[in-house]
Formats: structure tokens, C-alpha cells, sequence
């Protein structure tokens, strides 16, 4: 592991909100923060389960605008990671799902620019996605320079960056900095996306082929560099500061196949890494046919959206140069590091699935 930067947490940052605070990054981040000696609030409809002396709890729901201004009052720093992920495209579900991602997504994010408005908090990170910019062709070391997508092919894309636009175009009204942090795939203890599909094909014993050549490469961003990223960034929101205004792409500078990626995952979960592949097109072509008798005829879903498919099979990934000259970001953990330090959390997951599924 690389040294961590300085960061003088109470110092810089005064009393932090944390937006969907019992969940994966929210928890990670309240309590990276409470160690640094900040003083946290956290707002989620889950309880958070974390106990500290200098945390403050609020359960309540990101779409209920008066408690979510209530909650930045006495606030100088939020972090707001609440989302909602939904890669199906807004045609293919109902309305009540797209109502439901527009609603915490993009309405929740409005709410928190709201609040901190009303009550003078001086800095907002907003979790955005790289999902922002990718267009269904690949890309290799993007960089922020990249339009934002135009043709929006998934709810969480469309909300996302519908968002992320909102929240840089509130930067620098009445005293308010923000801006926005795009990770790639977020991994590490508590994840509960990322590698869960996966384990739930390995128990179904489904995983018996790898899809497409092995050639396309993806970035990741391990949740520690991602929340050393949005620290490094929250340090710089001040009127001589680098980020207001800004986007980064934080990840782990390590681009990789997804396969590759998770064998360590798999192999130590006891399973043999699959030494088939399957042609790329043939299965997107597969699932894309399956997804359009689905929407029209009211067949069952596929097992995936075919979005989920190309977003492995095509080259997606981007340079932390920006992050490297505005923040110094660096990050702190290698992928062999972070693997080491959550594969207990997986093998922990893997048991509790098998349960969960009465294996």
C-alpha cells in the first residue's frame, strides 16, 4: 500500500453530511471520516449500523426534500453518494421504476443542493459515474474532455448524468463549491453489485464460459481509493482550490480484463476459472432479441440487460491524469492489495448467498 496523503479531516472539512450512509461507500466513508475526528451525520432509509461517539443518525428517505434540508442545517461539507442503479433502458420498464430512479437519482440530488443552499454548506462531492460519457464505443484512457452522452441507453446513465450537470451548475452559487467524482465499478468489503451476480452464478453453477476474447479492458475503483479521491477532492472545494466546477475520474489505474479481474474471486471461493469463451456478439445479439420479446410480448427478462454484456466486452476505461494534477490523488491500494484485504468479505458473502439460497 502507497502512503495515504494528509488530510487534516475536522480541520478542512467541519461537520460532514454523508447521503446514503449505511450503504456500501457511505459507510465506508463515515467511517473513514470519524477516524479522521470528523464530525458525521449520515442520512439513509436503512439504518446505519455503525456506533460512534461522533456520529449522528438520520433515517428518513433522500426524496423527502423537507427532512433532506433539515439535515445539511449546521453542515460545511456533504458527500452525497445516495443512488439507486437501474441499467435497464426507460422503455423497457415500467413507470413506477423510472419514476423511482429520476426520484432519488436526480430529485434527491436536487433536494441536497437545496439544503445546502438554504443553510451555507460550503462543499459538495457528488458520486457521479464514468457512465456518464460512454456511448456504447470503446474507450481507452477517456478524459474528462469527453461529452457527456447524448443518447441515454439506461435509467442510471440518464439520471446520473442529468445530476452530475445539476450539481456543477450550482458551483459557486452563494458560497457553495461542488463537484463531481466519476469511479468506475466500485469493489471492496461490503460490496453488495459488483461481485454478487457473479457468486450467484458460480452457486447456480451457470459460469461455465468466459464472453468474448479476454481483450477488452476495464478500470475499477476500489472503495479506499475512491474515498481518498473524494477527500483529496472535498480539500480542494475553496475559492483558491482546484475542483469547484469540476469532474475526475477516480479509479485504480490498473485497466483490466473483467474475467482476469475476478479470478482471484473465484478461485477462492473453490471454483475453477471458466477456460471457454463464447463469442461477444453472438451473446448481445442473444440478449438483445430475448430483451425486445420481453418488452413487446411480455416475456420474462432476460438474465441481463444486454448494456451489461458490451460494458464488459468493449474497451471502457479512463486516466486519473486530472485527478493527478488538481488533487494529487494517487492510489493508496494496488488491486492485489485490495484483494487481499476483502476476500474475507467475499468468502463471508459467498456463505451467507448459500444459505440465502438453501444450498
Amino acid at each position: 500500500m502507497t502512503s495515504q496523503a494528509n488530510i487534516d479531516g475536522p480541520k478542512q472539512l467541519g461537520t460532514v453530511l454523508v447521503t446514503g450512509g449505511a450503504g456500501f461507500v457511505g459507510q465506508n466513508l463515515a467511517n473513514t471520516l470519524l477516524n479522521l475526528g470528523c464530525q458525521v451525520r449520515v442520512l439513509d432509509l436503512a439504518c446505519c449500523p455503525i456506533e460512534h461517539a461522533n456520529l449522528e443518525k438520520i433515517q428518513g428517505n433522500i426524496c423527502d426534500r423537507d427532512l433532506v434540508i433539515e439535515a445539511c442545517k449546521g453542515i460545511d461539507t456533504v458527500f452525497h453518494t445516495a443512488a439507486i442503479i437501474e441499467i435497464r433502458a426507460s422503455n423497457s420498464v415500467s413507470e413506477s421504476v423510472r419514476k423511482l430512479s429520476y426520484d432519488i437519482n436526480l430529485g434527491g440530488t436536487q433536494n441536497i443542493v437545496a439544503g445546502c443552499l438554504k443553510h451555507g454548506v460550503k462543499r459538495l462531492v457528488y458520486t457521479s459515474s464514468n457512465s456518464v460519457v460512454i456511448d456504447g464505443q470503446p474507450i481507452s484512457s477517456g478524459n474528462e474532455t469527453l461529452s457527456y452522452v447524448e443518447r441515454y441507453r439506461d435509467l442510471y446513465t440518464e439520471t446520473k448524468t442529468k445530476a452530475e450537470r445539476y450539481v456543477l451548475a450550482n458551483n459557486g452559487k452563494d458560497g457553495l463549491y461542488t463537484c463531481a467524482i466519476r469511479p468506475s465499478g466500485i469493489w471492496g468489503p461490503g460490496d453488495q453489485t459488483m461481485f454478487k451476480r457473479l457468486i450467484e452464478q458460480l452457486i447456480k453453477g451457470v459460469l461455465k464460459f468466459r464472453v468474448g476474447d479476454g481483450s477488452a479492458r476495464l478500470d475499477n475503483s476500489y472503495v479506499h481509493n475512491l474515498i481518498h479521491g473524494k477527500l483529496l477532492a472535498a480539500s480542494q472545494l475553496n475559492h483558491a482550490g482546484n475542483s469547484p466546477g469540476e469532474a475526475y475520474f477516480i479509479n485504480d489505474n490498473e485497466p483490466v480484463n473483467m474475467m482476469e479481474f475476478s479470478r482471484p474471486v473465484i478461485e477462492a471461493l473453490g471454483y475453477p476459472y471458466p477456460k471457454r469463451s463464447i463469442s461477444y456478439g453472438m451473446v448481445k445479439g442473444v440478449l438483445t432479441v430475448w430483451q425486445k420479446a420481453h418488452e413487446w410480448l411480455r416475456l420474462p427478462e432476460p438474465p441481463q440487460p444486454p448494456l451489461a454484456v458490451e460494458r464488459i466486452c468493449i474497451d471502457n476505461y479512463f486516466s486519473i491524469e486530472k485527478a493527478q494534477q488538481h488533487l494529487g490523488y494517487q492510489p493508496i491500494y494496488t488491486t492485489a492489495e485490495g484483494m487481499q484485504q476483502c476476500l474475507p468479505y467475499y468468502k463471508a458473502l459467498y456463505q451467507d448467498m448459500l444459505k440465502a439460497m438453501g444450498k
